[in-house]
């Protein structure tokens, strides 16, 4: 039998990682949660509502969280693995959609794409995930049309392989760029982001994207 583990990433998200770990329960009881060194009581409210959980001493970044998340869900026999945020802005109701060409052996990875259908984005999130679409094709050779999707899902080839160096938001993009390194197989689904004044206050601002922006940099000359 196919064992699906769902990884959630945390920082300060005691006031939603419980009502988003109840959603996965419809489909897994096999969640972690890697508490990023939060100061709230995330890791309480992960705990008390069934997942386990691991956590950093100190804040690493999304990269370092997942890089956590993937080992943990090796360690814990996963055959395919879902990724997504904590902070409520995807719905675990299309966590069948996102693996199902994964379980037909269509894909090895498969991203959760706000874009291929049109649906209401605030505009500097849509204009900077162009940016970033196009960055990341710029540096790694793969286009897709979200590349900064929280959202994912991949088999257990694909974590075995994978290789995560970064720690901050610019993991989305490493991601991909190992896709093409491992000519992993990938398809996109369709996802409708959740957005709520809390989740749209957790983003990344102009200075962090151009953070991001010098990492994948970086990120690119260096291996």
């Amino acid at each position: 039998m196919t064992k699906l583990i769902v990884i959630i990433p945390a920082y300060n998200e005691a006031k939603t990682i419980g009502n988003v770990i109840q959603g996965v329960k419809k489909y897994t009881d096999n969640i972690i949660v890697i508490d990023d060194g939060s100061k709230d009581n995330t890791y309480q409210t992960a705990l008390q509502s069934g997942a386990k959980v691991y956590r950093h001493q100190i804040n690493r970044g999304l990269g370092g969280a997942l890089g956590t998340g993937i080992e943990a869900a090796l360690l814990n026999d996963g055959d395919i693995i879902v990724t997504l945020d904590a902070d409520g802005q995807h719905n675990p109701n299309e966590i069948p959609n996102l693996i199902k060409p994964i379980i037909k052996g269509k894909a090895d990875i498969v991203i959760g794409s706000r874009f291929l259908k049109n649906q209401s984005m605030p505009f500097f999130r849509r204009l900077g995930n162009y940016f970033f679409n196009l960055m990341t094709f710029i540096f790694f050779g793969i286009y897709t049309t979200d590349s900064q999707s929280g959202m994912r899902a991949f088999n257990k080839k694909v974590a075995q392989n994978l290789k995560i160096y970064t720690n901050k938001m610019e993991v989305s993009s490493e991601i991909i760029k190992q896709v093409r390194a491992n000519q992993f197989r990938l398809k996109e689904t369709h996802i409708k982001a959740i957005y709520t004044p809390y989740s749209l206050a957790k983003g990344q601002g102009f200075f962090v994207g151009l953070k991001t922006l010098g990492k994948l940099l970086i990120l690119k000359l260096t291996q």
